[in-house]
């Protein structure tokens, strides 16, 4: 794509178009000590992410070494009249940033990562004033929740010190984390102490067997054990996320209804979602869809579906008759839930992903570590919202039109 297609890139569908087709980045180029963001494919293949924007020097407007005309076009020319709060062109507010903390984990899920992983150099990571500078910026825009994911959050060096530090901004309502469950048996009172509201824990099956195959390095004990660790803690509501394979676990809707029951907490069932290179799981004859899910659930289960889900979110949950636990699904796949989404991610290296099912980002880093002013910072968050896409496009799971891993994203 060459400068006459960037500036002649309109909002709204056009973007979708040009994103699904080419899986562009919008981003301002990396600075030359740190590695592009290609080092989280794995070792064994050379496949790159394509179609990088040609980039321009523009020294002058931006205290950078370069800037893409894409991002020219959506920040720069609007800067004196853009609101001042994070609103896409299709009028969604972003009230909710993902902020992943690494890309590091200590389990090699099936559908998260490939198993001989090269992950991001720790100077290219955010370090903690660069997360909680950032997270100032976002809530003065606007979001009032932050969920700290990875990777697994929980094996960032202080962690709790930096949770402290977020849930203490004085415009965010609440501070929540997704987490595989490996450290809580551990962490779980500090995370609380910590302002963390809630947690989602990771599990996609009660049979240790299973679990060691599609974690590849986990132990379902040590996931157990933190289970019951943060049920103790007092955290204001605890969900089960689980990832449905077919041929590896789809036997497991039931027991772990059963077994989210038998704790008192909530569980979702999630579309497995087509990013990044991963065969092993056979992507489209492996997915397991949200109404099969829910017919099963039902067979056996009461349901008040006309329970309103106060958590709201792309989760659907509703409560088993009888019990404390909500049950639900995330359907990326056979049920689009974009048309509220106000959600946008960040990275462990600081790139701002509009959408969970494009390559359009904004390198946030670069800007930090040129010194850029706040004022210029929240500008260039702002116009970036232009190229957040209405929806994504996960209809082809064999093909997924993102090239990074999900532990690159933190989901």
């Amino acid at each position: 794509m060459g400068a006459s297609d960037v500036t002649g890139i309109g909002i709204g569908s056009k973007i979708h178009h040009i994103t699904h087709n080419t899986a562009t980045p919008v981003v301002i180029a990396a600075s030359a000590d740190c590695p592009e963001y290609e080092e989280s494919i794995p070792a064994n293949n050379e496949r790159k992410i394509p179609g990088q924007i040609e980039l321009l020097r523009l020294t002058r407007i931006f205290p950078v070494s370069s800037i893409t005309l894409a991002l020219l076009s959506a920040t720069l020319r609007p800067m004196k009249s853009q609101p001042t709060s994070l609103v896409d062109t299709f009028d969604r507010g972003i009230r909710y940033l993902r902020l992943s903390v690494t890309d590091r984990c200590d389990f090699r899920c099936q559908y998260c990562m490939a198993e001989d992983m090269q992950f991001l150099p720790r100077k290219s990571v955010l370090t903690d004033d660069e997360l909680v500078k950032l997270a100032t910026i976002f809530t003065e825009l606007g979001v009032r929740k932050i969920r700290l994911t990875g990777g697994e959050p929980l094996i960032r060096p202080g962690i709790e010190q930096v949770s402290a530090r977020l849930s203490a901004l004085p415009l965010l309502e609440e501070l929540v984390m997704t987490t595989n469950g490996s450290q809580l048996a551990t962490k779980a009172p500090d995370l609380v102490a910590a302002g963390v509201s809630r947690l989602n824990i990771s599990i996609d099956t009660l049979d240790p067997d299973s679990f060691a195959s599609m974690s590849r390095t986990g132990k379902l004990q040590q996931v157990l054990d933190g289970i019951d660790a943060a049920v103790d803690a007092g955290f204001e509501r605890i969900r089960l996320n689980a990832v449905l394979l077919r041929g590896h676990n789809d036997d497991q809707v039931i027991p772990l209804v059963a077994f989210a029951i038998d704790k008192g907490v909530d569980i979702a069932f999630i579309e497995e979602m087509p990013l990044g290179h991963i065969t092993q799981t056979g992507r489209s004859s492996g997915v397991v869809y949200s109404s099969e899910v829910m017919t099963t659930v039902a067979s056996v289960y009461e349901l008040d579906t006309a329970a309103k889900d106060t958590y709201g979110g792309p989760a659907k949950l509703s409560p088993i008759v009888g019990t404390q636990t909500r049950v639900g699904v995330i359907s990326p796949l056979s049920e689009n839930f974009c048309s509220d989404c106000n959600r946008l991610r960040l990275t462990p290296d600081g790139r701002l992903i509009l959408c969970l099912g494009h390559e359009n980002s904004l390198d946030l880093r670069q800007l930090l570590r040129n010194d850029t002013e706040t004022s210029k910072l929240k500008h260039a968050i702002i116009g970036a919202l232009t190229y957040k896409p209405e929806r994504h496009v996960f209809d082809q799971p064999d093909e997924p039109q993102v090239l990074r891993f999900m532990n690159a994203t933190g989901g």
